[in-house]
């Protein structure tokens, strides 16, 4: 049985549900955070050391103004009211991305609950903001210039650094794309597409498809 140590998550469709449900997109996202609370507190209960989600993209600043800044109005809030609870739950905060373009005050709130938390170790959540995987691999082979590159040393200038790669994806929302996540981390990752929105995605769906990777046979090319 395979050994679960990193879970990837692509945590697509809140804008779709929150538009059948209340036609509102931002009702959607809104419920998409509720729900992250509910996986993180899973992922406790079944030991996972690192969870890595898609919070905000790269090519997410092509939707509507908005939208763009009620996402990161509610990025900032959230952490402002519950960093208490994040250090009384032992999980260490990561952001991995470009802070090129984020509002100077979600920074802010950022860096600070990088720092208090800095210690935490039940559980690492890395949290992908402003992420684009392939911006991620340009930077890194702009800070190798002229070193000699192997898998490991290349790995060491990656976001993810000292992050082990994801041993499984999973996305919701139907749709079966990586959408430029993590594209060198989830080379030998099992890969798992959910048709149900995120704000749906739940407990059992979560606990099925973690029963199902270790279960699986895992290769990495041998037979």
């Amino acid at each position: 049985m395979n050994s679960l140590h990193h879970v990837a998550i692509i945590m697509d469709g809140n804008g779709r549900w929150g538009l059948k449900n209340k036609n509102s997109r931002n009702f959607g996202h809104l419920s998409g955070l509720k729900n992250v609370e509910n996986i993180i507190d899973i992922s406790m209960k079944v030991n996972l050391k690192f969870l890595t989600l898609f919070v905000f993209s790269t090519e997410n600043w092509r939707r509507p103004k908005t939208e763009v800044n009620f996402l990161f109005s509610l990025i900032k809030n959230y952490f402002k009211k519950n960093l208490k609870k994040i250090l009384d739950k032992d999980i260490k905060i990561k952001v991995i991305g470009n802070n090129r373009g984020i509002p100077k005050p979600v920074l802010n709130i950022i860096k600070k609950v990088q720092t208090k938390t800095k210690n935490n170790k039940t559980l690492y959540l890395n949290l992908a903001l402003n992420y684009g995987s392939r911006d991620e691999i340009i930077k890194a082979i702009k800070k190798a210039k002229h070193k000699k590159i192997n898998e490991k040393n290349f790995d060491n200038l990656l976001f993810t650094k000292k992050i082990p790669d994801p041993d499984l994806l999973i996305r919701t929302g139907g749709q079966k794309r990586l959408s430029n996540f993590l594209l060198w981390q989830l080379a030998y990752s099992e890969l798992f597409f959910v048709d149900k929105m995120w704000p749906e995605f739940n407990k059992n769906d979560f606990l099925k498809i973690i029963n199902s990777y270790k279960k699986t046979k895992r290769n990495y090319g041998n037979i």
